[in-house]
């Protein structure tokens, strides 16, 4: 046997203990996030919202002038939540009406106001949270807040039209202004929604009306008052 066919005869008898002698590491584990694991972030709380008002939003000088001092004491705010959680509370479907009254037209930030909640949640813990989510989000607007009552309410958004009632409490009926008006002529917007809100338009109140036993009763009808929009 020649010196090359030796060499070659032995390399390859020594290849399994070449292998042998230096073990594979092992892949490091993944890691991996159970599903039932969710995020600690807080999910954003979000859905419709609507608002009517006791003088109008969209309006010429001179009507805006005549309701500014007397007119614009009250409202009622309506949010349909369609997910998102607060304080770790899920938020989803739940319903909250509010109606406030203040000693001067709304538009004052420093006038003393008071308010009081209906809720439509499916638990105690759903809706005090809600109503602290509110809080974090209009608390100065909302100023002193009374009552807080777990109620059913209905909440409709269809198309240019929203239709909100809390039996006993607040009612709305609010729809879209013809050919957008409030967009092609903002100088006569002459105020701001209540709630931080996006795509915010002025609304027509068909009708609107408080009807607790907190405050005094008002019922207005085919004026510019409302605004509503997303959040």
């Amino acid at each position: 046997m020649t010196k090359k066919s030796l060499s070659l005869t032995l390399i390859l008898a020594m290849l399994p203990f070449v292998g042998a002698a230096s073990p594979a590491t092992p892949a490091a584990p993944q890691s991996a996030t159970p599903s039932s694991v969710t995020s600690s972030v807080a999910s954003p709380v979000r859905g419709d919202y609507v608002e009517a008002r006791t003088a109008s939003v969209f309006a010429g000088a001179c009507h805006y002038n005549g309701e500014r001092v007397t007119e614009g004491r009250s409202a009622v705010l309506a949010w349909r939540i369609s997910g998102g959680a607060f304080n770790g509370v899920d938020l989803a479907g739940v319903k909250l009406v509010a109606a406030v009254v203040c000693d001067d037209n709304l538009a004052e930030a420093g006038a003393a106001r008071k308010s009081e909640f209906v809720v439509d949640a499916s638990t105690d813990q759903q809706a005090t949270a809600a109503v602290a989510w509110a809080k974090s989000k209009v608390g100065d607007q909302l100023g002193q807040v009374g009552t807080v009552r777990r109620e059913a309410v209905t909440f409709r958004h269809d198309a240019d039209e929203y239709q909100m009632t809390a039996a006993g409490f607040a009612t709305m009926k609010v729809q879209a202004m013809p050919d957008a008006a409030c967009c092609s002529q903002p100088h006569l917007v002459w105020y701001q929604p209540l709630m931080p809100i996006t795509a915010r338009r002025v609304g027509y109140t068909v009708s609107a009306a408080y009807t607790g036993h907190a405050n005094d009763a008002w019922n207005r009808s085919d004026e510019n008052s409302a605004i509503y929009g997303n959040f």
